[in-house]
């Protein structure tokens, strides 16, 4: 768009279309445990491994097609990627509600994650459509909107879950095809024809993704802390509802409410604080900040003796947030208009690649640490290895202070 400046109305439609997906999303989050301990017939335990490897098969397919969807996106638009994601996952949401086996979740996972582009894409189009110095602050407001989802969508599903455990899939389903409706019909294309590139099929996976971006050593290197945010930014998915579930008897409705309030603080973080706070102190130290708050909150999440403390530490951990888009943003800022979709498709690819291991090791620390035969009982375990990884981020990002301030 003209002078590369914000449209409030483009911006609009993406923050609403990235609002619903959430929302989607969030209605499953309270009932899933209880869907795979039906389905296998095993306790809330065992259905955490479950849920590990179900999150590793959906990481895979991503990591491989994160990268095809991103250049596809360069060379085709934004605008029908996020509309084939969004019917993709409605789909799997269908499969998933009407499941016999444990199979069909597998099934399900395979499918949404070939097509899970609406985050990366909903970045590229942020990138599309802003001027260099708001990236930091429309990245932002992704985060806000997700945030949003997760107000409405955990405490819905917890509601909904009350009614069985199937119920909040089908309700996620028909909400991700409203969504769709409503993408066709008003979500304009941010990309201009000038913009495109040819689709490369040689640059349409993820290690031609990454040779490509290498040619931008700064974003190389900084991959290397989005590894380990992502890392530890994944015990929240693979962990944080068996560990309230096993540790303070929480109920579906609990673990709704609680979302809620990640909800709330995500978007007080990114709606509000990152227009604020990143303008005043600069990308680097948003960076620093971010990650230094993102820990302590981490092991407060561990050392928690009582249901209420976990409000306290997730207000805490919610300022991570101030890390991500201004990190996005230095990113972005490197390279040029015709590869937005492939930078975000290739970091899509390696936060996938991380999120392969993640949940299996997150799982079994947590499996092992709860076991009978763990040398010490913590059920915080997988949390406080969570917070150590965002500590080595500091280290690394620190250790490229020097060419990041330059690069800002």
């Amino acid at each position: 768009m003209a002078g590369k400046q914000a449209s409030n109305w483009a911006l609009l439609f993406i923050l609403i279309t990235v609002f619903l997906d959430t929302v989607g999303l969030g209605i499953i989050i309270p009932v899933l445990p209880k869907l795979i301990a039906e389905l296998t017939g095993e306790g809330i335990g065992a259905a955490a491994l479950y849920g590990g490897w179900l999150l590793f098969v959906f990481s895979g397919m991503q990591f491989l097609f994160a990268p095809v969807i991103g250049n596809l996106s360069d060379r085709y638009g934004r605008r029908p990627v996020l509309l084939i994601s969004l019917a993709a996952l409605g789909i799997d949401y269908a499969i998933t509600g009407f499941a016999q086996t444990i199979v069909w979740l597998f099934a399900a996972r395979v499918l949404s994650g070939m097509a899970a582009a609406t985050y990366p894409t909903a970045n590229a189009y942020i990138a599309d459509v802003s001027s260099p110095e708001k990236r930091a602050q429309n990245f932002g407001l992704i985060g806000a909107a997700f945030g949003l989802g997760f107000i409405v969508g955990p405490v819905i599903g917890g509601l909904l879950g009350q009614f069985g455990p199937r119920v909040p899939f089908f309700a996620a389903a028909g909400l991700s095809m409203l969504t769709v409706a409503y993408g066709y019909f008003v979500v304009p294309e941010s990309l201009p024809e000038k913009d495109r590139r040819p689709f490369v099929l040689g640059r349409a996976n993820p290690f031609g993704a990454f040779k490509q971006l290498s040619r931008f050593p700064l974003v190389i290197g900084l991959m290397s802390v989005v590894v380990l945010m992502k890392l530890a930014h994944d015990a929240n998915p693979a962990v944080f509802t068996y560990y309230v579930m096993l540790k303070f008897d929480w109920s579906e409705a609990q673990i709704g409410y609680s979302m809620g309030w990640v909800g709330v603080m995500v978007i007080f973080v990114y709606g509000y604080l990152t227009r604020v706070v990143i303008p005043r102190i600069g990308e680097t130290r948003a960076v620093f900040a971010g990650l230094s708050l993102g820990a302590i909150g981490f092991a407060g999440y561990a050392l928690a003796t009582e249901g209420w403390m976990m409000y306290v530490a997730i207000t805490v951990w919610a300022l991570f947030g101030l890390a991500g888009p201004a990190l996005r943003a230095i990113m972005s800022n490197q390279v040029g208009a015709d590869q937005q979709g492939e930078l975000q498709g290739g970091i899509a690819s390696l936060e996938s690649l991380t999120a392969i291991a993640a949940p299996l090791l997150l799982t079994q620390v947590f499996w092992y640490f709860t076991s009978a035969d763990a040398p010490v009982y913590f059920p915080g375990a997988a949390f406080m290895l969570a917070a150590l990884c965002y500590v080595v981020a500091i280290g690394l990002f620190a250790r490229m202070e020097r060419p990041v301030a330059a690069a800002v």
